[in-house]
């Protein structure tokens, strides 16, 4: 069907996946009106990460109502890293979850039974940051230094093809592992040169507790990934292709909001995250994570074919790139039109005066971008 990218090799069983998308089309008009009369379903998600930009419309999703006004109760668990969730979500642990694409690629290659439903957002800004004054300015500066690194997150596997795109020798890079919960106090007391991490993530985090920190994106180097995707089991779209649409679809809605209603937006991830709302730096932590975020979402994918479409171009072409250098000679090329849907791809887009919006809201935040 439309909604289907190009295929390739296999991955899970395709007459039962063609069956459930089959299904999705028909259910997806159902369940995009509003709430479901004979009471919520319990659903259960996870984050890939600690509470932050790129997460925030998860709350919103949940504590605006657009999940519920779909007749779903769904449940915000906090992730641990990119790899970690996905695992999780195809192990059946929670129903849905959201990942960095490039990893959601590399768990289906080791044979991870995972689909991508839903683009979160469309720049990874995998890199490597560093402090304002660091004498470390290009890419061959990393060599000798110690990279403060964690191997959950979803970076991690492709800091080889960096080396290799950057023309640096990887083994002269002193990767030291650090859990993720200190990585960037580790860069800000100097006992790393450097930390692997998303901008989304380190950016906010030290430049709110006023340390200048300094990004050197893969995307630099021709290393163009995807940022998040929401992912869920190929079993529960053949089986219930009805909640994959309600659920990406109030997902979508979320970030809409959350990209034309800033401030909102904002007051209730704090409002949702306590522990943030009563730091010190907390709002300014939100306020860059979400300017960040939405940086990344002005793109062509999503003002042309609405909120949650993937390229299917660019899924073959960082397919390759992942293959080639993120996994493996043993993995097996996952089958892209059946790893990535756009049958769930929401028909929200934004009009010319939310467009104007979110683009407001975004320009303060371009200058971290390079």
């Amino acid at each position: 069907m439309a909604g289907l990218m190009s295929t390739g090799a296999g991955g899970f069983p395709r007459r039962r996946f063609l069956k459930g998308m089959a299904a999705a089309g028909a259910a997806l008009a159902m369940t995009r009106a509003p709430a479901i009369a004979q009471g919520f379903r319990d659903v259960s998600f996870t984050t890939s990460w600690l509470p932050e930009g790129p997460n925030l419309f998860a709350y919103v999703a949940r504590d605006k109502g657009f999940w519920k006004a779909r007749g779903l109760n769904v449940s915000v668990a906090r992730g641990s890293g990119s790899g970690a969730a996905i695992q999780a979500v195809g192990a059946g642990k929670f129903d849905f979850g959201m990942g960095a694409t490039p990893t959601a690629i590399i768990q289906a290659a080791k044979g991870l039974p995972i689909v991508c439903i839903g683009q979160i957002n469309y720049d990874a800004l995998m890199g490597f940051g560093v402090l304002e004054n660091s004498p470390i300015r290009k890419p061959k500066d990393l060599e000798g230094k110690s990279i403060g690194s964690s191997v959950t997150s979803g970076e991690y596997p492709f800091l080889p093809l960096y080396a290799q795109k950057a023309g640096i020798a990887f083994d002269k890079l002193k990767i030291v592992q650090l859990d993720s919960k200190v990585r960037e106090r580790a860069l800000v007391e100097k006992q790393v040169d450097a930390v692997s991490a998303f901008a989304t993530s380190t950016i906010p985090t030290l430049v709110s507790e006023g340390t200048e920190v300094r990004f050197m994106l893969f995307r630099s180097v021709g290393i163009d990934f995807y940022g998040q995707s929401l992912t869920t089991q190929p079993d529960r779209i053949g089986k219930d292709p009805g909640l994959c649409a309600a659920f990406v679809d109030g997902a979508m809605e979320a970030i809409k909001y959350s990209m034309t209603n800033f401030d909102e937006s904002m007051d209730l991830f704090l409002k949702a995250n306590d522990e943030i709302a009563l730091s010190r730096t907390g709002r300014e932590y939100t306020r860059l994570g979400l300017g960040l975020t939405i940086a990344t979402n002005l793109v062509p994918e999503l003002k042309e074919h609405g909120f949650g479409y993937a390229d299917p171009a660019k899924v073959e072409a960082m397919t390759d790139m992942v293959l080639q250098y993120g996994v493996g000679k043993d993995a097996k090329r996952p089958n892209t039109g059946e790893l990535f849907t756009n049958a769930f791809a929401s028909k929200l887009k934004l009009s010319t005066a939310e467009l104007a919006a979110a683009e407001k809201a975004a320009q303060p935040f371009l200058k971290y971008l390079g």
